[in-house]
């Protein structure tokens, strides 16, 4: 009896079996739940994520156009390159692969994170994310040589733009870098990792230059190493685009400005196209492309001549008497000119308490306009200055093109200024007084252009009036932005005063005298600074650099249907005929004498 009480007592209560069965069945049912959720509900899903684990897309990089200048000769071009990418959904270890890539291509594992970390968010997990933009063969023949040990990593291979050139045409072309977060953010075209246009034409043209990428489908086993691959979307490369400069006239004005620091161009006055646009010193604009050191970039940026400025447009610099050509023709507009009367110039004028001396010590004796011109007298246009003063100088220079942008397809440009009666007034809080219009007038004081406002308006004189906006892609049609207020008979007064310069026994542009070509100049120097008694008493050669003129020379030569109007500024080159002068002379040479007979510069 007892152990058979004893036998009934060991067995579990019948509500415990339940409660136990009870479990299970709510177990197996959670696993049923689960097991239709995964398979039924979710299946499509699991099933495209498992196809995505063999089969993945990735993008194909579309090569950008090329470039090439008016005759056909390449300026740019791509070449193969070679970025690391880290596809996540591969990468078993982050850290320790991060730090791996750090060893191989001494890139600081901080930065490494960084770009990882900003960039996450923006590439898919399948799809390598671009942790190196460029690889040396040396990096790539390590990774690829790993890459079995280290699954995720993967060597993409791109385009790279190369400027063939370098350095004569970096202030045209611009260059290209890696974009930006806000360049990313402000365009659905742009990828983690893609080079964008930053300067020049490389960032005015960035859509007809880009192209649009492909997707490429490729098999890849556990590992992540690609199988086999089709091509779903090929490529489309970017537009092509030819240039209306002539290279080896821009490399003859690279080499002229060598050593010195200033701009040239060669415009054609017909059409406005640019032939030559050289801005010294430059920058090497393949640097950007293959990446360079923090302390190189330091060094570009401190460098006390400026290399990254582009002078053509960027630089703005008193006229000099250049601008007596927009004096003299305000004058004529306003009739405030006599041809048939003369100014008598004895080296300087008085105003009040105030002496204005005229660069001939003892004067030029007595001058119509086209003997000042000619002999580019101060003491002639001060006198002129104080009869138009400065609204009506001021309204004639708006009207010329000076004090705006020229509109060239380039970033950046500066309007340069002409100074008026308001301006002055906003800017100082004073009134404009009588002896700054003696300074305005000989290209003096504020007022401040470009060079290529100066070809912009040279060409005006040239071409009958009309004001072109300047063009540096070949075969566009000429673009009139207004026209000067002046008649034919005017202008022609102008050109001949121009012609006069270089052909007269008396004129400050002799030097550009060419057989059988007919060659118009107006020189100008340009004050930097108020010379001290000190400084006058030294030889040119002697006084610093720092302190020297400015030299422009500005002119234009036609022969036949053929002409061009070239302007050249050397910062502090001291007089406009010497400093500036050879450099334009053998430009023209160039264009006319060297250049293989029967050959024209195509339009």
């Amino acid at each position: 009896m007892s152990s058979l009480h004893d036998s009934k007592s060991q067995q579990p209560p019948k509500t415990g079996l339940l409660l136990l069965q009870g479990l299970i069945l709510l177990l197996f049912f959670i696993f049923a739940l689960r097991f239709w959720f995964l398979q039924i509900h979710k299946g499509d899903y699991f099933e495209q994520q498992a196809k995505n684990n063999q089969l993945r897309q990735d993008r194909l990089y579309a090569p950008r156009g090329l470039i090439r200048d008016r005759d056909g000769k390449l300026l740019a071009l791509n070449e193969p390159a070679y970025a690391l990418g880290l596809v996540r959904e591969d990468c078993k270890d982050l850290d320790a692969t991060m730090l791996t890539v750090s060893e191989w291509t001494g890139v600081e594992l901080a930065k490494l994170k960084d770009v990882f970390k900003k960039s996450r968010k923006r590439v898919k997990p399948f799809e390598p994310l671009i942790l190196i933009p460029n690889l040396t063969f040396k990096q790539v023949a390590i990774i690829e040589a790993n890459a079995l040990h280290w699954p995720g990593l993967e060597v993409v291979v791109r385009s790279r733009r190369k400027y063939l050139q370098g350095p004569l045409l970096s202030h045209v072309l611009g260059y290209v870098a890696e974009s930006t977060e806000e360049e990313l953010e402000a365009d659905d075209g742009l990828a983690v990792g893609d080079f964008t246009g930053k300067q020049g034409l490389e960032y005015m043209l960035e859509k007809r230059f880009r192209g649009v990428k492909g997707r490429r489908q490729g098999e890849v086993d556990a590992t992540g190493r690609r199988l086999k691959e089709r091509i779903l979307n090929p490529p489309v490369a970017g537009e092509d685009i030819d240039l209306s400069i002539d290279i080896e006239l821009q490399t003859l004005g690279g080499k002229l400005l060598e050593g010195k620091a200033g701009a040239v161009v060669v415009m054609n006055p017909d059409n406005g196209q640019i032939l030559a646009f050289v801005s010294a010193p430059s920058y090497d604009n393949n640097l950007f492309t293959t990446g360079f050191s923090r302390k190189d970039w330091a060094a570009l940026q401190n460098n006390p001549m400026h290399p990254l400025q582009n002078r053509v447009i960027q630089s703005v610099y008193p006229p000099g008497s250049v601008f007596k050509l927009a004096v003299a023709a305000a004058g004529l507009h306003y009739n405030a000119i006599n041809l048939k009367e003369t100014v008598y110039c004895p080296g300087f004028v008085k105003l009040g308490k105030y002496v204005f001396r005229c660069w001939k010590k003892y004067g030029h004796g007595d001058v119509n306009m086209e003997q000042a011109l000619v002999q580019s007298c101060d003491v002639y246009f001060y006198k002129l200055g104080m009869k138009l003063g400065v609204d009506r100088i001021s309204e004639f220079a708006f009207k010329a093109g000076f004090g705006k942008k020229t509109g060239i397809s380039l970033p950046h440009e500066n309007s340069g200024l002409i100074p008026t009666r308001a301006w002055k007034r906003k800017r100082f809080g004073e009134i404009w007084h009588p002896g700054e219009n003696l300074n305005l007038a000989i290209g003096q004081g504020y007022a401040l252009t470009s060079p290529l406002q100066v070809a912009r308006f040279v060409s005006s004189i040239i071409n009958g009036g009309r004001l072109l906006r300047p063009q540096l892609l070949a075969g566009e049609p000429a673009e009139e932005q207004g026209r000067l207020p002046l008649s034919e008979a005017q202008l022609q007064l102008i050109r001949k005063a121009m012609i006069e310069t270089v052909d007269g026994p008396h004129g400050t542009a002799r030097r550009l005298r060419m057989k059988g070509i007919v060659v118009g100049g107006k020189t100008g120097t340009a004050q930097v600074v108020k010379l001290t008694d000190e400084l006058k008493k030294m030889k040119d050669e002697d006084i610093p650099y720092k302190y020297r003129d400015h030299a422009w020379m500005a002119s234009f030569a036609e022969k036949g249907t053929e002409r061009y109007v070239i302007i050249c500024m050397v910062e502090h080159g001291l007089h406009g005929g010497s400093g500036a002068g050879p450099i334009v002379k053998a430009l023209y040479e160039q264009l006319y004498v060297k250049k293989p007979k029967g050959e024209a510069v195509r339009d």
